[in-house]
């Protein structure tokens, strides 16, 4: 699943090439996906002008004018690609076989430069969805959200106070995305990892030097996966089709019985199942 940083990746793609463009059509393929799509609002986008894009934690947020926005969330599989003149310019995409690639096209995004912008999901996990932008505080999914690790609210403070009674493995609560949004499996065992902090540690037995290396780190690691293009494990790809190289940095994710990469540290990474995600950490390291 793309987590905070291919999020990221994805929206500076896209504000790259849409950005104050206008829907001249919108076509939907298939309306079946996490969420049926509302053919009804989401052509309500023909003839808007884009004005700005964001992140939300994990979703994409396209802004309209006329107060409309088309909330985006790619789910386990979700992209977006390009295409122009009945030529690919730019995807993101798992194939090279353009059959397979037209089989999970589900929206297409026709703009005035004859420009096109296509949604595809193989599992059919993500969703497109259409708010008013003036409301987008009172969405039910924003409100229950924390912090996003990358604005000044997630400091010492904010962790502290969240923190001191939790009596749940730190693991678990930084997969909370109520306590801080958009983290997921892979960065935070990369967070603790950096934070010399064991995967199983009690978050109300954080001491004030171990929550701010889990800050620090936090920021540290999310600015630098979104420098090197996200992380691709098994199938992310930029908007313009390149994959991330995060993950050639990886200290323990996806390291099981390779040697900690810490200086003068001989052992091998474990990887063990917390709450039924795959978890890698240094048992010297993180003790």
């Amino acid at each position: 699943m793309p987590e905070l940083p291919e999020v990221e990746v994805v929206k500076k793609s896209l504000l790259s090439k849409i950005i104050k463009l206008k829907v001249k059509k919108v076509k939907v393929k298939n309306v079946n996906l996490r969420y049926k799509i509302d053919k009804k609002s989401i052509n309500s986008l023909k003839n808007k002008k884009i004005i700005s894009i964001k992140r939300i934690s994990k979703y994409l947020l396209i802004n309209f004018s006329n107060d409309i926005t088309l909330i985006s969330h790619l789910g386990m599989t979700g992209r977006f690609y390009i295409e122009e003149k009945k030529k690919i310019l730019k995807s993101s995409f798992y194939y090279n076989n353009l059959t397979k690639l037209r089989k999970h096209d589900h929206v297409v995004f026709i703009f005035n430069n004859r420009l096109k912008i296509i949604y595809n999901d193989i599992r059919k996990f993500g969703f497109l969805m259409i708010a008013k932008t003036s409301k987008l505080k009172n969405y039910t999914s924003f409100i229950k959200l924390g912090p996003d690790p990358l604005k000044n609210k997630f400091n010492f403070k904010y962790f502290k106070e969240k923190s001191i009674n939790k009596k749940i493995k730190i693991k678990d609560l930084l997969m909370n995305q109520s306590f801080v949004s958009g983290l997921g499996n892979i960065y935070v065992n990369e967070i603790l990892f950096k934070s010399k902090i064991n995967p199983y540690f009690l978050a109300s037995n954080l001491k004030d030097v171990d929550i701010k290396k889990i800050v620090k780190y936090t920021k540290n690691i999310l600015l630098k996966a979104i420098k090197h293009g996200g992380s691709s494990i098994k199938d992310f790809h930029s908007f313009d089709g390149a994959k991330g190289h995060y993950q050639e940095k990886f200290y323990v994710y996806g390291k099981t019985g390779l040697q900690c990469s810490s200086k003068d540290c001989k052992a091998l990474i474990s990887k063990v199942v917390i709450s039924q995600r795959a978890t890698f950490y240094c048992p010297n390291c993180q003790k």
